[in-house]
């Protein structure tokens, strides 16, 4: 089928999927003159070809429209616009309606989410009209359209009341099925955004929605209880439509009630000729990005801003991201584990604004003792390999504990001989009424990487907000932000848990001789807070395990010259070893590979008796462990005549981002939010003491320490300001521990 002649359009529809293929179908039976645009280019020919096609069971319905990519449109201006392109194309597409918009045109969001803001600010309030859909339809092939059943489509002014143009367009849009007028679009927004996070859960598995749904309902009420008090603290008004009523899903709902809104919901789901929905679609068919994780990002900030948690919703988002870049990872143990998160008792509940920004003043008035105190622990040297200095340093810092945070309630020294001593120190409840009562452990280590002497030639420095000298970025800032999170909050009334603190003086050379006891010490924890350097102001939410190995070979010395078939090269075979080790590398899984010593031979006129390979090994996966080992265990030599050995073991373990980290790493976020800033995570390479806590299976937030750069380089450095904004970090985050 050609395109229509060019004339104006009636309705332009910009994204011709499944809302708007939809919606473009139902008025061009009816008559209207309709243009399509959309960027799929098999879609656009399939519809030029064989006309927009709407599949309702077996029989298939095909109409006429333009079609076009944006790239093609040459026509005249446009007056009605239907906009129901994916949420994070949003501003994309109205910047390329803005400038072909009539005067008097306006554009209408038949989308999911909340985007009328954004396309007011683009195109002027005046010009923007408000839509709340609820259509269940998939594109099956390019060009084609399935009907999922009946649904509901609710059309309003955008802060105004219902006016004549918004009554025209439903009479034509009731060409598609039961479209009406209401004032209060926004009460049916936020109402489907609580059932599309239901839906937007169940595309973490493959299987039916109502299924999930039904089987799954704590898991269900709980994602639509946070999106609706972030409602009603709005003072938004709830719609029910269609089978969904908000109400019974609100907190403090009546079990009963909740149950049969449940029943009703998933028996109304299994009348759908559609069983999933379309971000899971889009993740195990399409392979592309979901919309949702755009569509949400305003009910987090929003809930952030009241002071909501939005744990399940974050969990939610967080797997529905990892399965776009791992679709075959789809699980129910997925909703299991949320499950699990909405059954633990005690979850943390944000702090008032009031009290993160109380806590956000406080310290940045004492911001300079706050300095004072880094310089003076920066003097206190503390090599690793000097023992003296570090039982010098341990007494500098027990003295000045007590000066900050007073006597503790226990406190032990666990004496080594080899390394710095361990010290735990016990701090107790103030003001919680969380009825959790495991304590939070906060983690450091008071030993650094430079050499005794160091000070004399590059001490302590300030030049305004930027701070120098070695071990202040790792991890001499850490421990001073802990101590001043924990005094602002005594100083201020505030509420936090019971506080464990642990500091061992030889995290820099492997813990060989604390690790043991650090996990026992934390042992049955809540949290473990481990104050390290941040990754570029990333919290580190995983890190690599890692694995110091030697392979050594022996072989048989000859004379390399006289008799150069009587020996066996060790450097012959080790050469060989190397490259067969280096093909156990997977940067894919996260595991690297690196031979950084090789050492062998004794002459070059000798066949060599003996070489050895020094290997760095990191994973990202206990899994990846688990196969190097093995493989290192079934290396075979290929000249039988040498003998291979390998030693040594895993350094550190494999910390994984568990559901239970990346609960309070949600958690981090949002207190950073109520503070004013952005938090964000990172994956890193690098090893310490929280690899051993995750291990132990202990939830562990890394790298809420110092924010700066230069670690183990004489660019070490950190800044003043992020001193307090991290302080300020800590403080919330155990203010929120503190509360139900």
């Amino acid at each position: 089928m050609n395109d229509q002649s060019p004339e104006r359009a009636a309705y332009t529809v910009v994204g011709a999927g499944a809302i708007g293929g939809t919606l473009a179908h139902a008025l061009s039976r009816r008559g209207h003159p309709v243009t399509v645009i959309d960027t799929d280019r098999a879609h656009v020919d399939a519809i030029r070809a064989h006309g927009l096609v709407v599949a309702r069971g077996d029989k298939r319905t095909s109409v006429p429209v333009r079609a076009a990519t944006p790239e093609e449109y040459d026509a005249g201006p446009l007056d009605r616009v239907l906009l129901a392109v994916k949420a994070q194309a949003t501003r994309s597409a109205v910047e390329w309606i803005a400038p072909r918009l009539a005067p008097d045109g306006y554009v209408v969001s038949v989308q999911n989410g909340f985007n009328e803001d954004l396309i007011a600010s683009l195109v002027g309030p005046e010009r923007t009209v408000a839509a709340f859909v609820n259509i269940f339809a998939d594109v099956v092939e390019p060009g084609v359209v399935q009907d999922g059943g009946a649904g509901a489509l609710v059309i309003g002014e955008w802060g105004a009341p219902v006016s004549d143009r918004v009554r025209d367009l439903v009479a034509d849009l009731q060409s598609w099925g039961p479209a009406r007028a209401d004032d209060n679009v926004e009460g049916h927004l936020w109402a489907k955004a609580g059932f599309g996070a239901m839906l937007a859960a169940t595309a973490l598995t493959d299987a039916p929605m109502a299924d999930l749904i039904d089987r799954h309902r704590p898991s269900m009420a709980g994602l639509a209880e946070e999106i609706f008090a972030v409602a009603e603290r709005r003072g938004v008004t709830l719609e029910a439509f269609d089978a969904f009523d908000p109400e019974p899903f609100r907190h403090g709902a009546v079990p009963a009630a909740r149950d049969t809104a449940f029943d009703r919901l998933t028996a109304w789901l299994r009348t759908q000729t559609k069983d999933r929905s379309g971000i899971w679609r889009d993740l195990a068919v399409r392979h592309r990005p979901v919309e949702v994780t755009t569509h949400y990002a305003d009910v987090i900030t929003q809930a952030a801003g009241e002071g909501l948690p939005t744990i399940r919703l974050r969990a939610v988002l967080d797997g529905l991201r990892e399965l776009e870049c791992a679709p075959h990872t789809m699980s129910e143990a997925r909703l299991d584990a949320l499950d699990r998160l909405v059954q633990q008792p005690g979850h943390p509940q944000l702090p008032a604004r009031s009290q993160a920004a109380a806590v956000q003043r406080w310290l940045d008035d004492h911001r300079e003792e706050m300095v004072t105190d880094l310089a003076a622990y920066t003097a206190q040297g503390s090599s690793s390999d000097d023992l003296d200095a570090l039982t010098d340093c341990l007494a500098w810092l027990r003295d000045w504990l007590d000066r900050r945070l007073g006597t503790p309630e226990d406190e032990e020294i666990l004496p080594r001989a080899d390394a710095g001593d361990i010290l735990v120190r016990r701090y107790p409840v103030r003001g919680a009424s969380t009825a959790d009562s495991r304590a939070v452990t906060l983690v450091g280590h008071y030993d650094t990487v430079w050499p005794t002497g160091t000070l004399d030639t590059w001490p302590f420095r300030r030049e305004d907000d930027h701070i120098t000298g070695p071990g202040v970025f790792d991890m001499k800032a850490g421990l001073v932000q802990a101590v001043w999170a924990m005094r602002a909050l005594d100083e201020l009334g505030l509420p936090r848990p019971a506080c464990t603190l642990v500091l061992n003086g030889d995290e820099e050379t492997g813990s060989h001789a604390s690790h043991e006891a650090v996990v026992e010490a934390a042992a049955g924890s809540r949290l473990a807070m481990v104050f390290e350097a941040a990754a570029d102001g990333s919290i580190k939410t995983a890190r690599k395990g890692v694995g110091l190995f030697t392979l050594t070979v022996t072989g048989t010395e000859a004379h390399a010259g006289l008799d150069p078939t009587a020996g066996a090269s060790a450097v012959d075979e080790l050469a060989q070893q190397i490259l067969h080790v280096n093909r156990l590398r997977d940067h894919e899984a996260g595991t690297s590979v690196n031979v950084g010593v090789i050492e062998g031979g004794t002459r070059s006129n000798v066949t060599a008796g003996r070489a050895r390979a020094h290997l760095d090994i990191r994973v990202a996966s206990d899994a990846e462990r688990q196969r190097i080992t093995r493989a290192l265990a079934g290396l075979r030599p290929a000249d039988t005549r040498t003998r291979l050995d390998v030693t040594g073991d895993w350094n550190r373990p494999v910390f994984e981002r568990s559901a239970q980290v990346a609960e309070f790493a949600d958690l981090a976020t949002a207190c950073a939010e109520l503070l004013g800033f952005g938090l964000s995570e990172a994956s890193v390479g690098g090893a310490s003491d929280g690899n051993f806590l995750a291990a132990a299976g202990i939830p562990v937030l890394d790298g809420i320490g110092a924010v700066g750069s230069g670690a183990h380089a004489r660019s070490e450095n950190t800044s003043v300001s992020g001193m307090v904004e991290r302080a300020a970090l800590a403080a919330t985050v155990l203010v929120a521990l503190a509360g139900r």
